[in-house]
This record gives C-alpha cells, structure tokens and sequence, in this order.
C-alpha cells in the first residue's frame, strides 16, 4: 500500500531532533511520498537537503507563502522564479491569500498569488493554494485566471459543499487532512458528496495533527488516522483509498 502526503513541511524546526527516524517511520508504514511545500528562500537550502538525503521519496515545490509576503516581496518572487528556471519542481505552493494574521498585507498578498499563479502556467505546473479566512479574495483571482493551465490542489480545504465544488472547478484537487477527524472539523459531513477523483490526502505536519493526536506534533505517519477517516466516510477499504489518492496525487503533480 502506497499512501501519498501531498503535503507536509519535513524541513520544519519540530522536526530536527528526530527528522530521519520520523521519515523512515512513515516509509516503514507505506507512506512514501512526500510533496514539500515552500514558505520563502530562507528554507530553500534545508528544502534541497531532504531532497538529497530521501531522493525517491521527497518532492520539491517552489513559492512564497501567503503569511511571509512581506515588503521583500518581489525579492522573494525574483527566488521562486530563479528557482523554478534552474531545476525541477513539481508544483508552485504553497501560495495563496491568508486574513487570519495580518489584514494589511491583502493587496500585496493578491499581486503575489496571481504573479505566481502565472509562473505555473508558465512551467506546466500545478499549484497549491493555501487559503485562511479568504475564500472569495481567492476564489476572485482564480476566476481570472481560469483556463486549461490552471490546475492544482487547494490545500487544508475547511471550506463548505458549495466551496468545495467552487475550487473543484477551478481544476483543484481538494487537499484533505487531520481536520476531517477533528468532532468540529464539519468537512467530514459532507465529503462523500464528493467524489473522490477529487481527493488527495495531506498531514500539513507538523501542524494540524489529526484525532487523537490534536494539539500535539503532526507527523506524516499519522496520516494513516486521515485515512481510516476517510475510508468510513466513503465506505472503501484502507487500500482502495490509499490507491486512489495516490492516483490523484500522480495526475496533479505528474510523479
């Protein structure tokens, strides 16, 4: 059984004490593959690391988070760009427009997730939208660039049925996680509307770790609880589930 996590921050300082061992826990448990989203340059070089030291396993993306799109903005841009020219990545994310910490950057958080929204088109490349408390902000700007080239996943989806459908057809895998197992988490009471071409699994560790684990370190193995949610909802066996959105997961990022 090969379980793919689309999304996780294996370069994270949560993870230095142990960061090997954690990895091959989670490979020893069939979870194999690992997309790793980029924040800014500053984790570029520990990014290209665990490429190095896991080289089958680890899949690089190239952004600038949404939260670090700061007044260095079009240096940090001119990175993503300089990055994505000189090797291979195999998504743009994780970008995006995120209201929950800082309001005052929202004009300068647009420019930057439409500037690289068209880096991707420009590469042939999926993106992977992060989005916190600004679904329209975002659902505006891919409504402008909505076309054949616009594709992806929309990461740590907490939206509604309705927003669901929304970033489904904007050519969005819908990144599901550790909130589907949360009692609160109410995506989990509509996702088998849902069909699960549309579905690919993520831990976004070392955040948002899945019951019973809430409040602690996420880590890629406890995907597996992701999983098992998922299978009672859809009503599929661990494997069926672990095939199909490993699937998913191969048609977005084309590995």
């Amino acid at each position: 059984m090969i379980i793919t996590d689309t999304h996780t921050h294996l370069y994270s300082d949560a993870f230095d004490a142990d960061r090997n061992d954690m990895i091959h826990r989670a490979i020893n448990q069939g979870v194999s593959r690992f997309f790793i989203p980029a924040i800014d340059s500053t984790y570029t070089e520990s990014m290209l690391q665990l490429e190095q030291d896991f080289p089958e396993h680890v899949f690089l993306m190239a952004g600038l988070h949404p939260t670090h799109v700061k007044e260095n903005y079009t240096e940090e841009l001119n990175h993503v760009e300089e990055m994505l020219a000189k090797r291979k990545f195999y998504a743009v994310g994780e970008i995006g427009i995120d209201l929950y910490w800082d309001t005052s950057t929202l004009e300068i958080q647009k420019k930057a997730f439409k500037y690289q929204i068209q880096l991707a088109k420009k590469y042939k490349l999926p993106i992977v939208i992060h989005c916190r408390e600004a679904f329209n902000e975002i659902f505006e700007i891919l409504e402008t660039e909505k076309d054949d080239d616009l594709f992806g996943v929309f990461h740590c989806f907490t939206g509604d049925l309705e927003q669901a459908h929304q970033a489904i057809s904007y050519n969005m895998k819908l990144g599901i996680g550790g909130v589907a197992t949360f009692k609160n988490g109410k995506i989990d009471q509509f996702l088998n509307q849902i069909e699960l071409k549309h579905i690919v699994l993520e831990t976004d560790s070392p955040y948002l770790a899945p019951a019973p684990y809430r409040g602690k370190r996420n880590e890629s193995t406890y995907i597996i609880k992701v999983l098992e949610k998922l299978s009672h909802i859809y009503n599929v066996s661990l494997e069926d589930l672990a095939s199909i959105t490993t699937q998913n997961s191969k048609e977005v990022f084309s590995i």
